[in-house]
C-alpha cells in the first residue's frame, strides 16, 4: 500500500482522536465513573476533534486532566467543570466545530490562492490576538480581508 507524502497521517497525534476509513477525524471521551461514551463528533480536521476533546475532558474531569490535553493553553476560560454529560458533550461539539470552521475556511483561502497570481502559502495556525494562552480565537491567516474569527468562548 503506498501513500503519498502529502496525505495526512492515518493515526491521530492527539489523545481521543481517530481517523475514519474515508478521512474523517472523530472523537469520543469515556464519562468517568461509568463504561458510558460520550460521541463528541466526526470533524474535517485532527484539531477540531481534540479541541472537543480537550472541553470533554476538562468539563467532566476537571483541573486534574489539564497535563493531559491536547491544547491545554486554549481552554476557554468559560470551561466549567462539573458539567452534566450532555452538556459537557454539546460544549466540546460547539468549540470543535469551530475550530473546524476556520480550517475549512483556511482550506477553501488556500485553494484560491493557489489559483491566483503570485501565491505565497501560510504557515499554520495564528491566533487572532497573537496570543494562544490569552485567548481561545482562531484567527486563520490573520489577514483583515478573511472576515472569519471564530471563539471557543462564543459556545459557553
Amino acid at each position: 500500500m503506498s501513500s503519498s507524502s502529502s496525505e495526512e497521517p492515518k493515526s491521530a497525534k492527539y489523545a481521543g482522536v481517530r481517523r475514519r476509513k474515508w478521512g474523517k477525524w472523530v472523537s469520543e471521551i469515556r464519562v468517568p465513573g461509568s463504561q458510558e461514551r460520550l460521541w463528541l463528533g466526526s470533524y474535517a480536521s485532527p484539531e477540531g476533534a481534540a479541541v472537543a476533546h480537550d472541553v470533554a475532558s476538562y468539563c467532566l474531569r476537571g483541573p486534574s486532566c489539564l497535563d493531559k490535553l491536547n491544547f491545554p493553553s486554549l481552554l476557554p476560560p468559560s470551561a466549567r467543570p462539573g458539567v452534566s454529560p450532555r452538556s459537557a458533550q454539546r460544549a466540546a461539539s460547539d468549540a470543535g466545530m469551530a475550530v473546524d470552521a476556520q480550517y475549512i475556511a483556511r482550506r477553501s483561502n488556500e485553494e484560491a490562492d493557489r489559483t491566483s497570481p503570485g501565491h505565497r502559502p501560510e504557515l499554520g495556525w495564528e491566533c487572532a490576538h497573537g496570543n494562544e494562552a490569552s485567548s481561545g480565537t482562531w484567527g486563520g491567516r490573520g489577514g483583515e480581508d478573511d472576515g472569519l474569527s471564530i471563539s471557543v468562548d462564543d459556545y459557553f
